[in-house]
């Protein structure tokens, strides 16, 4: 059926906009109507933007986990402050803005007021809420707490908004360094290099080493640039197929776990992550087994999500989480110390959250270490290239000028 998008007034006079299928702008208009929905501008959208626009609120755009988090702790505020569900949500619509978020948050609200859950409205758009989001206000609208599962949604995701932000930032410095370097050195092989080593060869004198080490390379590079090209694509295809498979998948993984300061750093990163997020779904009801399902699918390095899919199967034959986790041999000795502590007070998810936050803080002193021994060493590798071609290029100005007086 067609789309039609539609602004107009509800029964309380509030302004209101989204979109609604129908046979036709009668029946469309008709199907607002019984919503309670007065339309002052209903207009078709044409096939190929029904379609995207379909796409799009089903979830074909991500979200930012800080935009998502300001939105779920405005609804949670709005709904303990007493109102209806689809009221909160037509008002963080209208203040959000994106258009993917407001779009989408008004798909929501006029699902819900056609009868539908919230957990179930939000289970059709799984690129924007994912199966964590969906489980905890599943629970929280069964227990009659929305508004206090929010809030706790709502925190998850600005933390983890916080630390995906102070990884960017410190990514950011070395990729800048990376670009200038190339485009500086690129830039000296191509235009500075070829007229000064031709210059050099008309001198018709003996070479410093350095020289002809800068005149070979930049020979070899004239002369076989497309081959390494060519070998460098041909690599990267290869290992993106050979990530595909799973074999190579967790092999991959697991030499990334070995590097001594990225590996580590991957490892705080997961840990932490793992801790709040199953610390999260059992403070809010979640099943033990359904939160190690859901935590298990965040984790981004292939042999930690198999290490705690087999503590899954072992859990639900029985035993322990901590012992489980220990013989996977992956996961830090404190979360499975903390583990086995909560298991045996009764206090899982508090264990697991002082464990997650202890996890992140090392990762915030990681990431600093990090950056500190980074930035020297490129500072360090750059400046040795470049000088190595600026004195490459020099020597033998500065010989011939000796030679001449």
């Amino acid at each position: 059926m067609p789309l039609f998008e539609y602004a107009g007034f509800d029964a309380s006079g509030r302004r209101v906009t989204g979109t609604i299928d129908g046979a036709g702008r009668k029946a469309a208009s008709q199907a607002l109507r019984d919503r309670g929905v007065f339309p002052t501008s209903l207009e078709p959208l044409a096939a190929t933007q029904s379609r995207g626009l379909r796409q799009w609120l089903r979830g074909g755009q991500r979200v930012a986990a800080a935009e998502l988090a300001a939105a779920t702790r405005q609804l949670a505020t709005l709904l303990s402050a007493g109102l209806a569900l689809d009221d909160a949500l037509g008002t963080v619509a209208e203040q959000a803005e994106i258009p993917q978020l407001h779009r989408t948050l008004t798909s929501l609200r006029e699902e819900v007021r056609q009868g539908e859950a919230l957990h179930a409205a939000l289970g059709k758009h799984p690129d924007t809420f994912p199966e964590l989001y969906v489980s905890i206000v599943r629970v929280g609208e069964d227990s009659g707490t929305l508004d206090q599962a929010l809030q706790r949604m709502a925190d998850f995701l600005e933390n983890q908004a916080r630390i995906k932000s102070r990884i960017q930032a410190a990514m950011a410095y070395p990729l800048l360094m990376t670009v200038v370097g190339i485009g500086v050195l690129a830039f000296l092989f191509t235009f500075v290099v070829p007229k000064i080593t031709r210059m050099l060869e008309d001198m018709g004198q003996a070479l410093p080493w350095p020289t002809v080490i800068l005149i070979e390379a930049n020979r070899i590079a004239a002369a076989y640039w497309w081959l390494a090209a060519g070998l460098l694509a041909g690599g990267l295809y290869c290992l993106d197929r050979y990530r595909r498979t799973e074999q190579g998948r967790l092999h991959l993984d697991r030499l990334i776990l070995g590097i001594p300061v990225i590996g580590r750093l991957q490892l705080l990163i997961a840990t932490a992550r793992f801790a709040r997020t199953l610390a999260t779904l059992l403070s809010n009801g979640v099943p033990l087994l359904k939160a190690l399902e859901i935590a298990r699918s965040l984790l981004g390095n292939s042999n930690l999500r198999l290490a705690v899919e087999t503590a899954g199967r072992r859990v639900q034959e029985g035993g322990s989480l901590a012992v489980a986790l220990r013989e996977s041999a992956l996961f830090p000795p404190m979360l499975i110390q903390v583990t086995a502590a909560g298991e045996k007070s009764g206090q899982l998810e508090e264990m697991l959250l002082r464990v997650a936050e202890s996890y992140e803080h090392q990762t915030d002193l990681a990431i600093t270490g990090m950056l500190s021994l980074l930035e020297p060493m490129m500072i360090l590798v750059m400046g040795g290239v470049v000088g190595f071609v600026v004195l490459a290029i020099l020597l033998p100005i500065f010989q011939a000028s000796q030679g001449f007086g």
